[in-house]
């Protein structure tokens, strides 16, 4: 059999691109190197999710029952600002887009107006899962974990909202210690205490007719089971810690492996928003120094726009996986 000696010019031919495969510069080729190992790494840790959220779907917790804040106005306004925060996302998405068209057509006013904001945007969104988080974590109905380490939450019987723990829950005298800087007392070995004892809230409860426990079991029909007050007579016994808000060991909304994938999801995905930002900040002033016009391309914020988008469409799946589905 005859064999074929492949020159040289040949190969190049038939590469086409040379060291330029399909004609990307290789400043975007390694950008999409990383954007592709990067969607890996967000594709396993939302694989775990949805493997951990089917495998305790009867108790885990509801978001339109957990993501129900906006700032500065009190009241259940479920997924709204969650919803906000993705709109201010997807729209600087936009203005990323217009800023890599007037790059490429060498617009220099308009690529400084339209990346600054694209910055603008992204250090909302930022500030705003900063915001989130911290509700998150404080809180703000309290509930009761069982010896099994079960969720007990509290509902007004009248109305069916949720009832905070100083709504019904009785101070006792003499129950805690207070110890203070100027009793003498330096050190306490005690962490953080919450505002109410098992015991301020039993008394509270059992004095208030009004108020029911529901569970974290998951109805037919969709819904957190609601005990009777018979049965929330009974349930309450079997409380023994008091959780407010919600960290990475305990959770008053629910199971705890909700809040580990909250906090490390979210977060994992707010460093690289952040990180967009920082990126896109020293970009800004590049254009406005005239650094791109003088290399005679804007390629540079071509590249930090695939990283963008990038972290856009990342938000809409973990948008739809925590908040939707």
């Amino acid at each position: 059999m005859d064999s074929t000696i492949t020159t040289g010019a040949e190969e190049e031919n038939v590469w086409g691109g040379g060291n330029r495969p399909l004609g990307a510069s290789y400043g975007k080729l390694m950008m999409w190197f990383f954007i592709v190992s990067d969607a890996l790494t967000f594709s396993g840790f939302l694989a775990s999710y949805g493997f951990s959220r089917f495998k305790f779907i009867e108790t885990w917790p509801i978001a339109d029952q957990v993501f129900t804040h906006v700032p500065f106005i009190h009241g259940n306004f479920p997924m709204y600002y969650v919803a906000f925060m993705t709109f201010v996302l997807i729209m600087s998405s936009v203005t990323m887009v217009l800023a890599v068209d007037a790059g490429h057509k060498m617009m220099k006013n308009k690529a400084i107006l339209y990346m600054f904001l694209t910055i603008i945007g992204g250090a909302i969104f930022v500030g705003s899962q900063a915001w989130e988080w911290a509700t998150f974590i404080k809180g703000d109905y309290g509930a009761l974990e069982t010896k099994g380490g079960r969720i007990l939450q509290f509902v007004k019987a009248d109305t069916g909202e949720r009832a905070a723990l100083a709504d019904f829950a009785k101070v006792i005298p003499g129950d805690r210690s207070v110890h203070d800087y100027n009793d003498g007392v330096w050190f306490y070995g005690e962490g953080s205490l919450p505002s109410y004892t098992v015991n301020e809230v039993t008394e509270g409860f059992l004095a208030d007719p009004n108020i029911l426990i529901r569970t974290e079991t998951i109805t037919e029909e969709g819904e957190k089971t609601l005990l009777t007050r018979e049965e929330s007579l009974t349930k309450i016994k079997d409380a023994q810690l008091v959780v407010e808000g919600a960290n990475l060991i305990r959770n008053e909304y629910g199971s705890r492996l909700f809040a580990d994938f909250f906090f490390f999801i979210t977060g994992f995905h707010g460093f690289h928003v952040f990180s967009g930002v920082v990126i896109n900040v020293i970009i800004f002033f590049n254009i406005i120094l005239g650094t791109y016009e003088r290399r005679g391309h804007y390629e540079m914020v071509e590249k930090v726009g695939l990283y963008w988008h990038f972290v856009d469409l990342v938000w809409v799946f973990v948008f739809t996986f925590f908040y939707l589905v």
